[in-house]
């Protein structure tokens, strides 16, 4: 299913690498921001004043704003939108306390029911570089995938597809927070073994919490999940990964964010997923352990040692 027109809505840098990467595939991309964007706009994309004339030249529209404000923005364009637009999110979040799926909350505040998201190791400039790399796009409307593949892809962006919707969408919040673990390892001199051993544990964590929330477990297995959180391992670009890192050289969290210069939404849903999983019975040490402190001031020695003490697992 190939769509001539393409809306993006948030001019970050992840939704300009987004419009970049549709643009290079010979989409018409157009992106709304009320600042001007003549300085930063990649080429062949074209800038709009309003959501209005957005959703009316763009039949996929993808959305790339805070978790924190998504549902503000949706309620506004919501106005615009009918049932024939495909609405598509690239958010790493899940909303409120609740951590509704970013999905829920468009099919909640537009008319648009054929809704899905964006997820995967791809990072912003890799996108917009035009590098190789890779994007996971997921819905239940298999119309929506199709347009998704047929919009991003190209010789330099491989798309592959999934029909876990909310798993997908589960996998990029867990594998954001889960980056910053790898981070800290790295920092503070973790060896290759117990790197492996934390991811290893981590993705198996994160599966049970997924599945928990409505997901498939075996998303997490896949390229949205464990692909995602390997590559996080020579990301040093990565915001989360960035701020990891500078928490491990004994920075305090205020600074480790400034030093990764982008809003890094794993900071805040770390704290709330925890939360989440102990309310609803899952168990998840590692969760658990970030959101107590696990990486405050904390030597190699001291996380070998956390890691060490939990109970071990079967393996299947």
């Amino acid at each position: 299913m190939y769509l001539a027109h393409v809306g993006v809505l948030g001019a970050g840098p992840w939704g300009l690498s987004l419009a970049a990467a549709a643009a290079r595939s010979g989409t018409k991309t157009r992106i709304q921001s009320r600042r001007d964007l003549s300085s930063v706009l990649p080429d062949g994309v074209e800038q709009v004043a309003d959501m209005r004339e957005l959703a009316q030249k763009s039949r996929l529209l993808v959305l790339a704003v805070p978790s924190g404000v998504v549902e503000r923005v949706a309620r506004e364009l919501g106005a615009y939108l009918d049932g024939r637009h495909l609405l598509v999110h690239g958010i790493r979040g899940l909303a409120g306390d609740a951590l509704e799926p970013i999905s829920r909350v468009l099919r909640r505040e537009t008319p648009s029911r054929r809704v899905g998201a964006l997820g995967g190791p791809a990072l912003a400039n890799e996108l917009r570089d035009g590098k190789p790399c890779a994007l996971v796009c997921g819905s239940r409307y298999p119309e929506v995938n199709a347009a998704l593949v047929a919009t991003f892809g190209s010789p330099s962006l491989r798309v592959y597809e999934t029909g876990d919707l909310v798993g997908l969408e589960w996998a990029s919040a867990l594998v954001g927070c889960l980056a910053i673990g790898v981070g800290y390892a790295h920092a503070v001199g973790m060896n290759a073994g117990l790197v492996a051993t934390f991811i290893s544990r981590a993705v198996e964590e994160a599966s049970r919490i997924a599945a928990a929330a409505g997901g498939n477990e075996r998303t997490l297995l896949g390229l949205a999940g464990y692909g995602d959180l390997l590559a996080s391992i020579a990301q040093d670009e990565r915001p989360e990964v960035i701020v990891g890192r500078a928490m491990g050289r004994g920075k305090t969290m205020e600074q480790a964010v400034d030093e990764a210069k982008l809003r890094v939404e794993a900071i805040e849903l770390i704290p709330r997923i925890a939360q989440w999983a102990k309310a609803h019975g899952v168990r998840s040490p590692i969760f658990q352990g970030l959101s107590s402190g696990m990486l405050h001031g904390r030597t190699a020695e001291d996380l070998v040692r956390e890691l060490m003490a939990q109970p071990p697992q079967k393996l299947s």
